[in-house]
């Protein structure tokens, strides 16, 4: 029985008879994944209301019901045939132990991180870009490293209809075929780099966090790829070593960040701006069922100064210089959005992705979550639907076209500089902007570039921008 589900709200078609429990009709076993995936989009789905098939008064009797789920003897496709037009990034799996792995920041990998994208005038053909390595994995102390090229992977030449299997496919071990690139021309130059993928790999988040001295100023740097709820501590030492330093100015780099955690977005914002905590950081909109549920304990995120019980250390800072490209996503987003109204936020780079939407890890048991006692043993499947979109203190939201920079930059794949470094394009120019220094000539960027994918894709958290499950718990 779907306790949750049954607290919120009563469907006559639904009740049994003679069930002195209001327990909620269930179908045979052979459709229990369907029915937790179309009660589960019922009562969280952003788009609830406007999916006819999804309507509280949709089925006559639970024959009607029953009937409608085995149609879909796939429950993917049931899914889909759910998902709104305008919904581009909920999720589904066969196996939610993928899903709970990535949000911890734990998965598979080789430890290239890379984007891809189209040769010059090609439709179909494609190369990969590496954007880092990722420290304790295969690819470490390999020759590979940022700003390397490869166009082929076991031979193969790469196109857009052949990288899923040759990337992300079973074999787990793969070779790539690396080039050199001059004028617009690809040419290969002989090196091969074999990697072997592992698993469970845990990746920490913060990848570089250093303070630079320049022209008698103290300016933090921090590269923050994920933003994973496990390493808020960790976020909140660095930052705490930033204030040591006495740093006045602060570039955060999310130029390959796709998103994570609400709340550890709020967490980093309010190591970057001291706020009071009665100062909004973000609200969170559902559909019309849960809009009229959730009090504001579960809607609003307001800047907060401790964090399990240690005081935040916030940098107090009335400008931030934020990195971005058309990977940055979600979470990365609601810094740029939530901070908007309280100082001002200088974007250097391309559009960000424009996701403005958060989701839950839903699973099957009476509560929707994983540590229920009453998760469904017979099967595997979760879904990550979109269940609200978010606003700021202002009431913005609407940037699903995503955030255009104030500074317009791209990267080069002649040069793409080392990460960290003063004189890395990207963080040269907003040195540059910070400094003062606007007699100084801006980075080169001969060869643009900009990916259509990239290596982050295939997880299940992706580009998600997820809502822990104790918010969301009626009580």
């Amino acid at each position: 029985m779907k306790k949750l589900y049954a607290l919120t709200f009563t469907f006559l078609f639904l009740l049994s008879c003679d069930d002195k429990d209001d327990n909620i009709f269930v179908p045979d076993n052979n459709l229990e994944v369907q029915d937790f995936i179309w009660k589960g989009l019922n009562l969280w789905y952003y788009w609830q209301d406007d999916v006819n098939d999804l309507a509280d008064n949709r089925f006559s009797s639970n024959q009607e019901y029953a009937s409608y789920l085995d149609n879909y003897s796939n429950p993917g496709s049931l899914f889909d045939a759910l998902i709104h037009q305008d919904d581009r990034f909920s999720y589904i799996t066969d196996d939610y132990n993928d899903l709970l792995n990535s949000q911890q920041g734990v998965f598979k990998t080789n430890g290239v991180e890379y984007g891809l994208s189209y040769k010059n005038n090609s439709s179909n053909e494609i190369f990969g870009y590496v954007w880092y390595i990722l420290p304790g994995t295969d690819a470490e102390g390999k020759n590979i490293m940022r700003g390397d090229i490869f166009t082929g992977v076991n031979g193969q030449p790469l196109t857009d209809t052949n990288y899923i299997d040759l990337l992300f496919g079973t074999n787990d071990t793969y070779t790539l075929n690396m080039a050199d690139y001059d004028s617009g021309n690809f040419t290969s130059n002989g090196i091969d780099i074999t990697l072997t993928k592992s698993d469970h790999y845990t990746e920490n988040p913060i990848y570089i966090s250093k303070t630079i001295t320049l022209d008698n100023q103290k300016i933090g740097y921090l590269m923050y790829n994920s933003f994973t709820a496990q390493f808020d501590d960790e976020l909140n030492a660095t930052f705490g070593q930033f204030k040591s330093d006495g740093i006045t100015a602060l570039v955060l780099d999310l130029r390959y960040n796709p998103g994570g955690s609400v709340n550890s977005s709020a967490n980093l914002a309010s190591m970057i701006s001291t706020q009071s905590e009665d100062k909004l950081f973000i609200r969170l909109r559902y559909n019309g069922k849960l809009q009229e549920i959730f009090g504001s304990n579960r809607t609003d995120y307001h800047f907060r100064n401790t964090l399990d019980g240690n005081v935040i250390n916030s940098l107090n800072l009335n400008r931030v210089y934020v990195l971005t490209t058309d990977r940055t996503a979600s979470a990365s987003e609601l810094i740029i959005n939530g901070l908007d109204p309280y100082i001002q936020v200088i974007q250097i780079g391309t559009t960000t992705v424009g996701k403005n939407e958060a989701s839950v890890a839903l699973f099957d048991s009476d509560s929707y979550q994983y540590d229920d006692d009453s998760l469904n043993p017979n099967h595997t499947w979760g879904m990550q639907p979109i269940i609200s979109r978010n606003e700021n203190s202002v009431g913005f939201s609407d940037y699903t076209d995503g955030f255009d920079p104030e500074i317009k930059l791209m990267e080069d794949i002649e040069n793409m500089g080392i990460l960290g470094d003063i004189n890395e394009p990207f963080l040269a120019r907003a040195l540059q902007e910070i400094t003062g220094a606007a007699a100084k000539p801006s980075p080169r960027t001969g060869s643009p570039v900009q990916s259509f994918k990239d290596s982050k894709v295939i997880r299940p958290s992706k580009d998600n921008m997820y809502i822990e499950t104790e918010r969301l718990q009626f009580r």
